[in-house]
């Protein structure tokens, strides 16, 4: 399976910490956060890593080139910030009809790609996404499950433990032209959440250890939770 890593960012709220890179590229025990991200997916047996690139696209693309573990490495270049839903149909174009994983390059999740892989493929949706259980929702907005389905969302700001959206995803091609998306859009707010009733997205539920460094306090955290995890 292939896979498409959201790479483009501006990293505006780590900026004072990592002023000159793309906020995936930001060093963490010395190497890119990127390259624990793509090591998951090669562990998992992806075929093929497209990496969705904007902000700062030369320094991602001098240094994971065309190949990184003997995975092919292709790129998906935005000339203008097109939104996480843009982005990802950016990259899709050309890709064929299969479904394809999406995933974020500044969040880890320790999940089993393979796994993962083999329970989406047990029964397609044209969505399915990955939540993951925290003790306070606030930063991230939580997502309400009935069963294996997704059935709302609940905007960021509402404290306690739930399920947030983990920033791991199945999406088939097709499902941007039966919303009439295209273009420059969110991929939550414009399809998961305005559509979330007929779209009802499969979710996977991860307990794994999770992180995302989009904000100082947790980009020192991952410093060191995550190479000793990768022990």
């Amino acid at each position: 399976m292939k896979a498409i890593v959201l790479a483009g960012g501006f990293g505006t709220r780590l900026r004072e910490r990592v002023p000159d890179l793309p906020k995936p590229m930001a060093p963490v025990a010395g190497r890119p956060f990127l390259e624990y991200v793509l090591d998951k997916l090669v562990l998992g047996g992806v075929s093929e890593i497209i990496l969705s690139v904007g902000y700062k696209a030369n320094i991602i693309i001098e240094h994971f080139g065309d190949v990184y573990r003997n995975v092919a490495v292709s790129y998906a270049v935005e000339e203008e910030p097109l939104g996480t839903g843009g982005a990802i149909f950016h990259a899709l174009k050309g890709q064929g009809e299969e479904a394809t994983l999406v995933l974020n390059g500044d969040t880890f999740l320790d999940v089993d790609y393979r796994e993962l892989i083999l329970w989406y493929a047990q029964s397609p949706t044209q969505v399915a996404m990955v939540l993951r259980e925290v003790p306070d929702v606030a930063r991230y907005g939580s997502v309400l499950v009935s069963g294996e389905q997704v059935s709302s969302f609940v905007e960021k700001g509402k404290a306690g433990s739930g399920l947030i959206n983990a920033g791991v995803y199945f999406i088939n091609p097709g499902v941007f032209g039966t919303y009439s998306l295209s273009g420059k859009f969110e991929l939550e707010a414009d399809l998961l959440q305005r559509h979330c009733r007929t779209l009802t997205p499969r979710a996977f539920i991860s307990d794994t250890f999770f992180i995302d460094i989009g904000v100082p306090d947790d980009y020192d955290r991952a410093q060191h939770e995550l190479p000793a995890l990768l022990r």
